[in-house]
């Protein structure tokens, strides 16, 4: 039944996705983050839904009069590079079939990033394209705080098989990230009941996190909170918020959970810690002898016998840094953390900016929160190997696109005729329909 209503769903959307491509792009979102072909028994499971409404939404960016953008910065044009490097490196790969094959995948995770990044050209697709996201993702928030709360704490909270966020480590990074977006909508949202539902969906979230029994989520948990306050506009209703959350946490979690949390500190007797302490130093290795690194999918013991402390120690990076250092070398890595670095400075350009006109409250509130997720992600990812994730790379987009609304805003405010906001392509094409009609904030 499940498998029908899905693809009831998914196909009857397809025609109205060919006349109205964002459409697909709120789909793919849907499809991306929660998976719900996953959550099916039969035909549907394996169906490649992805694709389809790829093909569908690129049909309909072709031919669609659609309101369509491509903005260009110095966070886009560094993402470029990256991907292109990241190409090379593959050539240059330990074992090429296995990279090149990821990195095909890394490649159609830009391409969607790209596509998101040219559809959200007003306040209201990107208000959309955020409920998207953290309905779908919310979702397992809601689903695993509630589980959490019924075993006591004694169960792992897990993710949909085979997607990012199949791991109890992966589901509960995303829900790290997806928790101050919850809270953006909360700050903007003035039905009652809409924002006891995201208060709920925040709190149930946290305890998901918890659930999950992931060492690096709690890690994250703590930097989210400490930001969440810093970047809070009300912050004793944030503090009340923070309080109730620990609250909740040390009144339903069991001795176990605090049993492993504790292993934290006694890293040095805990083999997985040791493991991954094992797979950073090879990482290091390879990027000191190897100026490319060693190319997607080096993890190998091949790869450990020859440049690891203990060789018999064979282990996944579990860490988005060393991830990226030990695949495409200490170029990558520059890159990698030059990205990250660039957007939470767009984001406070976007702060910045927009406590000067009222009317971009909503970006100065959604920026703020988009670098609580991005702080959340920075450290968990320390402990989590998620360096290709598309998570990240849509906030990018977000951000870019925050602040290219906000700079038309204020160049509308100074003059009565701006038609191409800054960093908007110009010329002939879908892409250059970018007419003032389509951009002011809030259509």
């Amino acid at each position: 039944m499940r498998d029908i209503a899905l693809g009831l769903v998914v196909f009857g959307l397809l025609p109205f996705v060919l006349k109205r491509p964002f459409w697909g792009i709120l789909m793919l979102a849907w499809l991306g983050y929660m998976n719900p072909h996953r959550l099916c028994y039969s035909f549907m499971y394996n169906m490649p839904v992805v694709q389809i409404v790829v093909i569908a939404t690129f049909i309909g960016m072709l031919n669609s009069k659609e309101a369509k953008r491509l903005v260009w910065s110095r966070e886009i044009t560094l993402l470029v590079i990256f991907v292109i490097w990241m190409g090379f490196t593959t050539t240059q790969a330990f074992y090429f079939d296995a990279a090149w094959e990821q990195y095909i995948k890394v490649i159609k995770i830009q391409i969607l990033t790209f596509m998101t990044l040219v559809m959200l050209t007003s306040k209201h697709r990107v208000r959309m394209f955020i409920w998207v996201v953290v309905l779908s993702l919310g979702y397992y928030g809601m689903k695993g705080g509630i589980f959490t709360i019924v075993k006591g704490g004694s169960e792992r909270v897990w993710g949909p098989v085979g997607t990012f966020i199949g791991g109890n480590n992966e589901l509960a990074l995303a829900l790290v990230m997806t928790i101050p977006l919850m809270r953006y909508l909360h700050l903007q949202e003035t039905h009652k009941l809409v924002k006891l539902g995201l208060l709920a969906g925040m709190l149930l979230s946290v305890l998901s996190a918890v659930g999950s029994q992931s060492r690096g989520a709690l890690v994250a948990l703590a930097v989210m909170g400490t930001m969440f306050w810093l970047k809070s506009r009300n912050k004793i209703a944030t503090g009340l918020l923070v309080a109730v959350a620990v609250t909740a946490v040390i009144a339903i979690m069991p001795s176990s959970w605090y049993e492993r949390m504790n292993t934290i500190n006694t890293y040095d007797s805990d083999a997985s810690a040791l493991g991954r302490i094992n797979a950073w130093w090879t990482a290091w290795n390879v990027a000191l002898a190897r100026f490319t690194g060693g190319g997607f999918e080096m993890w190998s013991g091949d790869v450990f016998g020859s440049f690891a402390p203990n060789p018999y120690a064979v282990h996944d990076a579990h860490s988005i840094y060393f991830e990226v250092l030990g695949e495409h070398g200490f170029v990558g890595l520059a890159l990698f953390v030059g990205l990250l670095l660039l957007t939470w400075m767009k984001c406070n350009r976007v702060i910045r900016r927009a406590k000067l006109n009222p009317a971009d409250s909503w970006a100065r509130d959604l920026a703020a929160m988009i670098q609580v997720s991005l702080a959340g992600y920075m450290a968990a990812g320390a402990f989590l190997g998620l360096a290709y994730f598309d998570y990240l790379y849509h906030l990018v987009a977000v951000v870019v696109v925050l602040d290219s609304l906000v700079g038309h805003s204020a160049r509308a405010d100074a003059s009565p005729v701006d038609p191409v906001p800054a960093g908007v392509a110009r010329g002939g094409g879908a892409l250059a329909d970018a007419s003032a009609r389509h951009l002011k904030p809030g259509t």
